[in-house]
């Protein structure tokens, strides 16, 4: 499985391209403009694997640095500040990653603004805290 089956590499390009300057990296811009806050639970965690590089079921903050290059090769890494931002963001037991255990769904997507309906049941996902 590959991002573009999940996203329009078009907007994963126009995403990317919109935080090419450092620091100016925005998580919930950047999920927005390439696509994923309209994406369903499952292809939300269908995502997460894949930007899960070592299947830990875990991103690390190492793993948040070469963020953007996960969604485009050559693209910039994300700045150590950048890369705390969004860790602060996700980690919602404040153990230095984003697991795939996490809160509900339903009170992550509220809390940030945005609200999937659960299918069936609940989907824990902590990467949705900051979709």
């Amino acid at each position: 499985m590959s991002l573009t089956s999940i996203l329009s590499a078009e907007d994963i390009e126009n995403a990317v391209k919109e935080f090419q300057a450092p620091d100016s990296f925005s998580f919930k811009k950047f999920f927005q403009l390439c696509g994923l806050t309209s994406k369903s639970p499952k292809e939300v965690k269908d995502v997460f694997q894949i930007l899960d590089d070592d299947n830990s079921g875990y991103i690390e903050e190492s793993e948040l640095k070469f963020f953007l290059q996960r969604f485009v090769p050559g693209a910039r890494t994300l700045t150590d500040a950048e890369c705390k931002g969004f860790l602060s963001a996700a980690d919602d037991d404040n153990d230095g990653k984003i697991g795939v255990e996490g809160e509900s769904l339903s009170v992550i997507t509220c809390r940030l603004g945005y609200y999937h309906e659960p299918v069936g049941k609940a989907v824990s996902i902590s990467l949705y805290q900051i979709v």
